[in-house]
């Protein structure tokens, strides 16, 4: 059996986890990048405060926050509108926003009709 071993451009979840900033900001795309570079609001300063405490289980409003090795491992609560839900970071998260990880629309379910809708079932004897 083989194992995939995680690359992000061609670096292992280590290597990722101990770049330095610029290097990291190299491998992201250009989106992401711009975004961390015109600076963190003070929402996301106080947020990655609380990341850097070791705290676990943060919940959060921000779907505006780029995902960073320092997160790798760790569970954030990301409020889609509704709840928040639970959202372990993966090395195959980075530079994505948090909003992409938590959506915000269900899947459309749709079945036979039920009471109150429109469509009329005939029944035959």
């Amino acid at each position: 059996m083989v194992v995939k071993i995680f690359k992000f451009h061609g670096k292992t979840a280590d290597e990722v986890k101990n770049l330095s900033e610029d290097e990291f900001l190299k491998l992201i795309p250009s989106r992401s990048r711009r975004s961390i570079l015109r600076g963190l609001s003070d929402e996301q300063q106080a947020f990655m405060r609380k990341l850097e405490k070791g705290k676990d289980n943060i919940e959060t409003h921000l779907r505006d926050l780029v995902v960073v090795p320092k997160m790798i491992g760790k569970t954030i609560k990301i409020h889609n509108g509704k709840e928040f839900v639970p959202v372990l970071i993966l090395p195959d998260h980075l530079g994505y926003f948090f909003g992409e990880l938590a959506l915000t629309r269900k899947k459309a379910n749709h079945s036979k009709t039920g009471v109150g809708s429109k469509k009329k079932v005939s029944i035959r004897k």
